[in-house]
Protein backbone atom coordinates (compact mmCIF):
# COMPACT_ATOMS: atom_id res chain seq x y z
CA UNK A 1 0.00 0.00 0.00
CA UNK A 2 2.86 2.33 0.82
CA UNK A 3 4.49 1.29 -2.50
CA UNK A 4 1.21 2.32 -4.43
CA UNK A 5 0.67 5.68 -2.67
CA UNK A 6 4.25 7.01 -3.33
CA UNK A 7 3.31 5.88 -7.16
CA UNK A 8 0.47 8.06 -7.61
CA UNK A 9 2.58 11.20 -5.69
CA UNK A 10 5.70 10.55 -8.00
CA UNK A 11 2.76 9.93 -10.95
CA UNK A 12 1.10 13.64 -9.92
CA UNK A 13 3.99 15.33 -9.08
CA UNK A 14 5.08 14.02 -12.51
CA UNK A 15 2.13 15.78 -13.96
CA UNK A 16 2.31 18.67 -12.29
CA UNK A 17 5.67 19.57 -13.87
CA UNK A 18 4.72 18.02 -17.22
CA UNK A 19 1.73 20.01 -18.20
CA UNK A 20 3.31 23.44 -17.81
CA UNK A 21 6.25 22.48 -19.18
CA UNK A 22 4.54 20.73 -22.10
CA UNK A 23 2.08 24.16 -22.64
CA UNK A 24 5.05 26.76 -22.81
CA UNK A 25 7.22 24.01 -25.42
CA UNK A 26 3.45 24.15 -27.06
CA UNK A 27 3.01 27.66 -27.28
CA UNK A 28 6.99 28.19 -28.61
CA UNK A 29 6.28 26.34 -31.32
CA UNK A 30 3.38 27.75 -32.51
CA UNK A 31 4.07 31.19 -31.90
CA UNK A 32 7.43 30.71 -34.77
CA UNK A 33 5.62 27.97 -36.53
CA UNK A 34 7.70 27.56 -39.52
CA UNK A 35 9.87 30.44 -39.04
CA UNK A 36 13.68 30.20 -39.25
CA UNK A 37 15.33 31.77 -36.04
CA UNK A 38 16.52 34.61 -38.54
CA UNK A 39 12.72 35.62 -39.35
CA UNK A 40 11.60 35.19 -35.71
CA UNK A 41 14.01 37.63 -34.62
CA UNK A 42 14.44 39.68 -37.53
CA UNK A 43 12.96 43.34 -37.75
CA UNK A 44 10.23 43.14 -40.00
CA UNK A 45 8.02 46.23 -41.49
CA UNK A 46 5.24 47.59 -39.63
CA UNK A 47 6.86 46.30 -36.53
CA UNK A 48 7.44 49.85 -35.59
CA UNK A 49 3.81 50.63 -35.74
CA UNK A 50 3.31 48.29 -32.58
CA UNK A 51 6.28 49.30 -30.26
CA UNK A 52 5.95 47.86 -27.06
CA UNK A 53 4.81 44.52 -28.11
CA UNK A 54 3.31 41.92 -25.02
CA UNK A 55 2.82 38.88 -27.65
CA UNK A 56 4.59 38.77 -31.35
CA UNK A 57 4.02 35.52 -33.40
CA UNK A 58 5.83 35.25 -36.81
CA UNK A 59 4.58 31.96 -38.80
CA UNK A 60 6.13 31.55 -42.27
CA UNK A 61 5.66 29.42 -45.51
CA UNK A 62 7.87 28.65 -48.90
CA UNK A 63 5.76 29.39 -51.68
CA UNK A 64 6.90 28.14 -55.34
CA UNK A 65 5.98 31.35 -56.87
CA UNK A 66 7.31 34.51 -57.22
CA UNK A 67 6.76 37.41 -55.14
CA UNK A 68 4.72 38.93 -57.70
CA UNK A 69 2.62 36.09 -58.65
CA UNK A 70 1.57 35.79 -54.58
CA UNK A 71 0.79 39.70 -53.40
CA UNK A 72 -2.54 39.75 -55.62
CA UNK A 73 -3.99 37.34 -53.30
CA UNK A 74 -2.45 39.14 -50.13
CA UNK A 75 -3.96 42.58 -51.42
CA UNK A 76 -7.88 41.27 -51.90
CA UNK A 77 -7.88 39.81 -48.24
CA UNK A 78 -11.28 40.44 -46.33
CA UNK A 79 -14.55 40.08 -45.91
CA UNK A 80 -16.57 41.34 -48.34
CA UNK A 81 -13.29 40.61 -50.77
CA UNK A 82 -11.31 37.69 -51.28
CA UNK A 83 -11.81 35.93 -47.64
CA UNK A 84 -9.20 35.15 -45.69
CA UNK A 85 -7.52 31.31 -46.96
CA UNK A 86 -8.40 29.89 -44.30
CA UNK A 87 -11.49 27.58 -42.59
CA UNK A 88 -14.16 29.39 -44.22
CA UNK A 89 -16.54 27.00 -42.60
CA UNK A 90 -15.26 28.02 -39.11
CA UNK A 91 -15.37 31.67 -39.49
CA UNK A 92 -19.12 31.35 -40.56
CA UNK A 93 -19.93 29.83 -37.82
CA UNK A 94 -19.30 32.96 -35.79
CA UNK A 95 -20.82 35.04 -38.33
CA UNK A 96 -18.26 36.00 -40.64
CA UNK A 97 -19.73 35.77 -43.08
CA UNK A 98 -16.20 34.62 -45.44
CA UNK A 99 -16.04 33.65 -48.75
CA UNK A 100 -12.52 32.87 -49.65
CA UNK A 101 -11.90 33.52 -53.49
CA UNK A 102 -9.62 30.90 -55.84
CA UNK A 103 -9.28 33.62 -58.21
CA UNK A 104 -7.51 36.85 -58.46
CA UNK A 105 -10.27 39.45 -58.60
CA UNK A 106 -9.17 42.61 -60.79
CA UNK A 107 -11.50 45.09 -59.08
CA UNK A 108 -9.95 43.93 -55.53
CA UNK A 109 -6.34 44.94 -56.08
CA UNK A 110 -5.84 48.69 -55.79
CA UNK A 111 -5.56 49.58 -52.38
CA UNK A 112 -3.80 52.52 -50.72
CA UNK A 113 -2.87 53.54 -46.78
CA UNK A 114 -5.87 53.74 -44.46
CA UNK A 115 -8.37 51.81 -46.49
CA UNK A 116 -10.55 49.60 -44.49
CA UNK A 117 -10.32 46.06 -44.11
CA UNK A 118 -13.23 44.23 -42.68
CA UNK A 119 -12.52 40.74 -41.08
CA UNK A 120 -16.39 40.23 -40.20
CA UNK A 121 -19.83 41.92 -41.57
CA UNK A 122 -19.56 45.59 -39.62
CA UNK A 123 -19.94 48.68 -40.56
CA UNK A 124 -16.79 50.29 -39.10
CA UNK A 125 -13.30 48.48 -40.27
CA UNK A 126 -11.90 46.20 -37.76
CA UNK A 127 -8.62 46.75 -39.42
CA UNK A 128 -6.83 49.47 -42.06
CA UNK A 129 -4.05 49.28 -44.41
CA UNK A 130 -1.31 50.77 -42.15
CA UNK A 131 1.77 50.18 -44.37
CA UNK A 132 1.82 48.93 -48.05
CA UNK A 133 5.01 48.80 -50.01
CA UNK A 134 4.01 46.32 -53.32
CA UNK A 135 5.11 42.56 -53.67
CA UNK A 136 7.59 43.10 -50.97
CA UNK A 137 4.68 44.44 -47.71
CA UNK A 138 1.52 44.45 -46.75
CA UNK A 139 0.58 45.59 -42.61
CA UNK A 140 -2.74 45.61 -41.32
CA UNK A 141 -3.32 47.78 -38.04
CA UNK A 142 -6.30 48.86 -35.85
CA UNK A 143 -7.03 52.35 -37.15
CA UNK A 144 -5.82 54.92 -35.08
CA UNK A 145 -8.84 56.34 -34.33
CA UNK A 146 -10.45 53.79 -33.64
CA UNK A 147 -12.34 53.36 -29.70
CA UNK A 148 -9.30 52.38 -27.68
CA UNK A 149 -9.87 48.10 -27.39
CA UNK A 150 -7.54 46.12 -24.59
CA UNK A 151 -4.82 45.89 -26.86
CA UNK A 152 -3.23 47.20 -29.91
CA UNK A 153 -2.07 44.96 -33.16
CA UNK A 154 -0.63 44.86 -36.33
CA UNK A 155 -0.82 42.12 -39.11
CA UNK A 156 2.07 41.76 -41.23
CA UNK A 157 2.61 39.87 -44.27
CA UNK A 158 5.96 40.25 -45.71
CA UNK A 159 7.24 38.88 -48.95
CA UNK A 160 10.90 37.63 -49.67
CA UNK A 161 11.96 36.18 -52.77
CA UNK A 162 14.58 33.37 -52.73
CA UNK A 163 16.21 31.03 -55.62
CA UNK A 164 14.67 29.69 -58.31
CA UNK A 165 11.16 31.68 -58.14
CA UNK A 166 10.95 30.74 -54.95
CA UNK A 167 9.26 33.70 -51.97
CA UNK A 168 8.93 33.15 -48.52
CA UNK A 169 5.67 34.35 -46.65
CA UNK A 170 6.53 35.18 -43.43
CA UNK A 171 3.66 36.80 -41.49
CA UNK A 172 3.75 38.53 -38.23
CA UNK A 173 1.25 39.22 -35.52
CA UNK A 174 2.01 41.77 -32.84
CA UNK A 175 -0.07 43.02 -29.73
CA UNK A 176 0.32 46.01 -27.66
CA UNK A 177 -1.53 45.33 -24.34
CA UNK A 178 -3.54 48.13 -22.69
CA UNK A 179 -5.58 46.56 -19.70
CA UNK A 180 -3.71 44.17 -17.52
CA UNK A 181 -6.34 41.55 -18.27
CA UNK A 182 -5.78 41.54 -22.17
CA UNK A 183 -2.60 39.06 -22.40
CA UNK A 184 -5.42 36.63 -20.99
CA UNK A 185 -7.80 37.15 -23.65
CA UNK A 186 -4.88 37.83 -26.57
CA UNK A 187 -3.51 34.05 -25.08
CA UNK A 188 -6.16 32.37 -25.44
CA UNK A 189 -7.00 33.93 -28.61
CA UNK A 190 -3.68 33.15 -30.19
CA UNK A 191 -4.05 29.31 -30.07
CA UNK A 192 -7.51 29.68 -32.34
CA UNK A 193 -5.11 32.30 -34.66
CA UNK A 194 -2.42 29.62 -35.10
CA UNK A 195 -4.75 27.21 -36.56
CA UNK A 196 -6.73 29.52 -38.90
CA UNK A 197 -3.19 31.20 -39.77
CA UNK A 198 -1.68 27.51 -41.20
CA UNK A 199 -4.67 27.24 -42.59
CA UNK A 200 -4.24 30.54 -44.37
CA UNK A 201 -0.96 30.41 -45.15
CA UNK A 202 -1.07 27.29 -47.12
CA UNK A 203 -4.36 28.42 -48.50
CA UNK A 204 -2.61 31.27 -50.16
CA UNK A 205 0.72 29.14 -50.98
CA UNK A 206 -1.70 26.95 -52.82
CA UNK A 207 -3.48 29.19 -54.66
CA UNK A 208 -0.17 31.12 -55.72
CA UNK A 209 1.37 27.79 -56.92
CA UNK A 210 -1.71 26.61 -58.91
CA UNK A 211 -2.11 30.56 -60.69
CA UNK A 212 -1.94 29.92 -64.50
Amino acid sequence: MMHQRNLRRLSMSGALVCVPACWFAFRRLQLRWGATPEEAGAHLPGDDLVTDAGLQATRSVTINAPAERVWPWLVQMGQRRGGLYSFDFLENLAGLDIHSADRIHPEWQDIKVGDPVHLAPTVTADLEVGLLEPERALVLRVPPNSPPGPFDFTWSFVLQPKPNNTTRLVVRERYAYRQWWAQILVEAVEVASFVMSLRMLHGIKRRAEEQI
